[in-house]
């Protein structure tokens, strides 16, 4: 399966793929929300407000339960990017960093603009959901390395000193480009990644943790998929904090049973190894998907970011009915997520339905959606 709509999937494949688009990103946003009230605190604080277990439900953040943060907010961004890199495909155009950049950028207008600009066509669907909006503690890097036109590269990236997790916490749909093979999603997600962050900690942690999420979409367990990460940073250059990091999470699973102490042993999450790191830690040894979402954002780090990569990977492997449903209803942009992660998996499995270059045209619709401008 390439990817493009040119594979004939079977009816059962198709399902089962959009089980785990949907797990994937509807549990990235169920871990960000998890640890969006408790950010910024300390473990010791964490316990002393929600007791010894820390917290165990949503607690508010943003004005209500379930918010979630720019975490969810740049992955919606990276998936509408990953469409529109498909749609526009048709026309020759096939250059899919510059289309992800566009997306970013259009993430980066709702952090300074009031709300939607109706008269802005070309920026598709997603930009005119007024509920996106609202800035939830974004990354400077991540600010900074939008504020102008100019696309950061490996060549010439930008913030070229920052590892910042806003790398990571960004990058699990391009492991959902499962026709693709895992070099390819790799180098991706490693020059998108990019666009905001320099050093190649980030950048590569990014491309780590797409080969992760790819390697379980296509159906290999999440211990094989660590390693085919360490396998594709192994031929990079700078990849030593991130093959340690993630060798460090290995490690921890041998270590004992697993509580908040031994994720903090790997780190705070604040950089994008150690984000990696936690993330993947807590879902190697989840008993559940609400056991390793709690273990992954009950820290004293950045919570939101290591539920989110957690979730993620949970969602991916095991798709979006293992996820608890009471945290399901009450996620702020459901609706959103799951349109997105539908057309998603629409896109990636029956894209030659929709558009070809012979009748690029095929449904009008979907080009109001996903715009080629």
């Amino acid at each position: 399966m390439d990817g493009t709509g040119g594979a004939v999937w079977g009816r059962a494949e198709q399902q089962a793929f959009r089980s785990r688009v949907r797990g994937c990103l509807l549990g990235g946003a169920i871990g960000d929300a998890l640890g969006a009230g408790i950010e910024f605190d300390s473990l010791a604080a964490v316990r002393d407000r929600h007791g010894a277990q820390g917290v165990t439900d949503y607690v508010p953040a943003y004005g209500r339960r379930g918010a979630v943060t720019d975490d969810t907010q740049m992955t919606l961004f990276t998936v509408d990017g990953l469409i529109r890199a498909h749609v526009r495909r048709d026309t020759g155009a096939w250059h899919p960093p510059t289309d992800v950049h566009a997306a970013y950028r259009r993430w980066a207008a709702t952090q300074r603009d009031w709300g939607p600009d109706e008269r802005k066509h070309e920026d598709g669907w997603l930009a005119r959901e007024e509920w996106l909006y609202s800035r939830r503690a974004p990354g400077n890097a991540c600010l900074s390395g939008l504020a102008d036109d100019r696309m950061g590269t490996l060549e010439r990236p930008k913030n070229p000193e920052s590892k910042g997790c806003g790398t990571v916490m960004r990058s699990a749909p391009f492991g959902l480009l499962v026709g693709w093979e895992p070099q390819l999603v790799f180098q991706l997600a490693v020059e998108c990644a990019a666009q905001t962050h320099g050093h190649p900690t980030g950048y590569l942690s990014a491309g780590a943790f797409a080969v992760i999420v790819h390697a379980v979409t296509r159906g290999d367990s999440l211990d094989g998929a660590v390693q085919q990460a360490l396998a594709q940073l192994a031929v990079h250059p700078g990849h030593d904090e991130t093959t340690d990091a993630l060798r460090r999470a290995l490690g921890a699973v041998r270590q004992g049973m697993p509580d908040a102490e031994r994720v903090e042993s790997l780190g705070e999450g604040w950089v994008a190894e150690e984000a990696l790191a936690m993330g993947v830690y807590c879902a190697l040894v989840a008993e559940d998907v609400r056991h390793g979402l709690l273990l992954a954002v009950n820290h004293g780090g950045d919570s939101d970011s290591t539920g989110s990569v957690c979730g993620n990977l949970l969602g991916a492997l095991h798709g979006e009915t293992a996820l608890p449903p009471h945290w399901v209803v009450e996620l702020e942009g459901r609706a959103t997520i799951l349109q997105l992660a539908d057309d998603f998996a629409m896109e990636m499995t029956q894209g030659s339905a929709l558009h070809t270059p012979a009748t690029p045209a095929a449904a009008p619709g979907w080009l109001q959606r996903y715009p080629r401008a």
